[in-house]
């Protein structure tokens, strides 16, 4: 039996990650589950969280994803995300402010289109802080 898995992580930007790992955690829609070398195959719809990759080394790396599915074989797992951001490259003192700015786009929004646009907007940056709070970070 294999102890690697090949994972590849791509977003609409960027290949993200391509390589051999021990394991994937994914925020999948209808629950977190985790990929081993020789899963059962599957797709699944991901969830706004954050995916966690674990390394032959054992070392893990987070990324924030959100959208986007998974699909699962038992020697390739390739994770299609609408978002993908890796958490060391989110400053939360830059995502704060943002989401500072949001709250005053939704208040100041002139008509119901405008303010269901920054509402959108509000809501996807908390989703971000959602994750990291979920996953111990900040």
């Amino acid at each position: 039996m294999a102890d690697t898995i090949r994972f590849e992580l791509v977003s609409p930007e960027r290949l993200l990650m391509s390589e051999d790992v021990a394991q994937v955690d994914v925020p999948g829609a209808e629950g977190d589950f985790g990929v081993l070398p020789q899963h059962v195959p599957a797709i699944a719809t991901l969830r706004a969280g954050i995916l966690a990759v674990r390394g032959t080394d054992n070392a893990k790396r987070e990324v924030f994803v959100r959208g986007g599915f998974a699909d699962v074989r038992p020697d390739m797992i390739t994770v299609l995300a609408e978002q993908a951001i890796p958490v060391e490259e989110i400053d939360e003192a830059v995502l704060a402010q943002e989401i500072q700015n949001a709250e005053e786009d939704v208040a100041d929004a002139r008509d119901e289109l405008a303010r269901e646009k920054a509402q959108r907007h509000l809501d996807r940056l908390q989703e971000v802080i959602a994750a990291l709070k979920a996953a111990g970070h900040g």
